[in-house]
């Protein structure tokens, strides 16, 4: 019975095989102009892309071995050149200590200027069209942004903006003529105002404007052109709507140490100048606004001469302190301090106290990030010993996250030419937490054995990154 039920139902089903040669013909003539199709619009999209300017790349990340090129540890051999002869009545008369690579690096008439700062024949240019040299950063070569012009985002910091998938650098336009305002007073370029440039691939740099403009008349205005501006750093404000930026004011003989507040509602701005400040009653010089993942922002700034950092959290609006804050890293004389978190543990990279001349780099880690903070050690790997003391000859002044890249930040930092102000360099290089753990320089019983922190030298370097053409 089973077997008639299923011979009768099978007589009736619909065969599921095409019946005739004409509709395999018909069928397979809508495959192949559907294939075409698709292809001829891939085609097009392509050329669409390759049209499109270099500011309007988007990052993708590539999965090959680049991300382990970014941990190659390279060295640096300079050879510092043979004294210049001295009479011999001078040599009898005081005996020349030897010269090092820091009094080469600061001197103008060095011969090995040129290593240091190397000339425009050399600059990284987004104009040129040789793919071989695309997205590849050259620590301290001079940077062109897309129209020719010298990169002036000095001390700065860099705001992505995720709605768009664009970057906006801030920092000092430093493009005017270096002086002395006395004898003894320290490297200056007048007050021009805060740049911004903006990027969709962190190399091919777009110049926004002068963002915050100086003050040419007012001489009670702390933007006053005689003035110092220094460090701008931009947070955005999702409660408000508002891009926020914190920087350094003072006088010209450095003694006013506060903070500044400028707003805007768009990131190119312009910015309106609100206020200075010392925060929390305190003297405040080199600083830096760091946003946490749950929108509270915190300002670190060097305060008691420079003996210490101090920090604590914004108001909700982002335009002011709290009343809460913590000394940190009190008597270790650090400044430039560079906020940046991994895992939930929160880690800054802080420079010495030497003035323009450079100095050794210490990182440091907090599982708080009101602290307490303990001091992991120089983080620099390669180049050579002067260099790693030196931090590159270079001074840090930002962390950047890698958007799809969690592992992995970019250490920015400027190689100053005091000699030069607006010659004055960036020193962009790969950093990653992880590896060996460095035991703290005042090891208590208590404290995790924290990660290593690793910014790596590089003479030529690029990010995992791959372009849509």
């Amino acid at each position: 019975m089973k077997g008639a039920e299923m011979r009768m139902r099978s007589k009736y089903r619909k065969s599921t095989s095409l019946v005739c040669n004409g509709c395999n013909r018909c069928t397979l003539t809508i495959v192949v102009w559907s294939l075409m199709g698709c292809l001829l619009l891939l085609h097009f999209y392509s050329l669409v892309r390759q049209k499109k300017s270099f500011g309007e790349l988007h990052l993708h990340v590539s999965h090959n071995s680049l991300s382990h090129e970014l941990e190659v540890v390279e060295e640096e051999n300079i050879q510092i050149p043979p004294p210049r002869k001295r009479s011999p009545r001078a040599a009898k008369r005081k005996p020349k200590k030897p010269t090092t690579l820091v009094d080469e690096f600061l001197d103008e008439n060095s011969q090995l200027r040129n290593i240091f700062f190397p000339n425009e024949r050399t600059a990284i240019d987004p104009r040129n069209g040789d793919r071989n040299e695309t997205l590849y950063f050259h620590p301290a070569r001079i940077w062109l942004d897309t129209e020719g012009n010298p990169i002036q985002a000095h001390g700065g910091g860099i705001l992505y903006d995720e709605s768009t998938q664009t970057f906006y650098w801030y920092g000092e336009y430093k493009d005017g003529p270096t002086y002395h305002a006395h004898q003894k007073g320290a490297a200056r370029v007048d007050v021009i105002g805060v740049g911004c440039y903006s990027s969709k691939d962190l190399w091919a740099w777009k110049n926004e404007g002068i963002v915050l403009a100086a003050e040419e008349n007012d001489e009670t205005h702390d933007l006053h052109k005689l003035n110092v501006l220094e460090r701008p750093k931009v947070v955005y404000n999702e409660k408000s709507g508002k891009y926020v930026m914190w920087m350094h004011i003072d006088d010209v003989n450095y003694t006013k140490a506060a903070v500044g507040v400028a707003v805007s509602d768009y990131p190119t701005g312009p910015f309106d100048y609100l206020y200075s400040k010392n925060p929390h009653g305190f003297e405040s010089r080199d600083m830096t606004v760091f946003k946490d993942d749950d929108g509270v922002a915190y300002l670190v700034y060097s305060s008691e001469d420079n003996s210490e950092l101090h920090i604590g959290p914004l108001k909700e609006d982002y335009l002011d302190v709290t009343n809460e804050m913590r000394r940190i890293l009190v008597g270790q004389h650090r400044e430039a301090p560079a906020l940046f978190k991994y895992q939930g543990t929160y880690y800054m990279i802080t420079s010495g106290c030497t003035g323009w001349a450079p100095n050794e780099a210490l990182a440091h880690a907090a599982e708080s990030i009101m602290g307490p903070w303990e001091t992991l050690g120089n983080p620099c790997i390669g180049g050579n010993k002067v260099f790693r003391l030196t931090t590159y000859f270079a001074q840090g002044t930002f962390v950047l996250p890698l958007p799809g890249l969690p592992d992995y930040f970019i250490f920015m930092a400027d190689r100053w030419n005091p000699a030069d102000l607006r010659d004055s360099r960036y020193v962009w290089l790969p950093l990653k937490v992880g590896g060996a753990a460095d035991e703290p320089f005042e090891f208590r019983f208590g404290f995790p054995l924290w990660s290593r922190v690793s910014i790596y030298w590089h003479k030529k370097w690029r990010l995992p990154y791959k372009r849509i053409e």
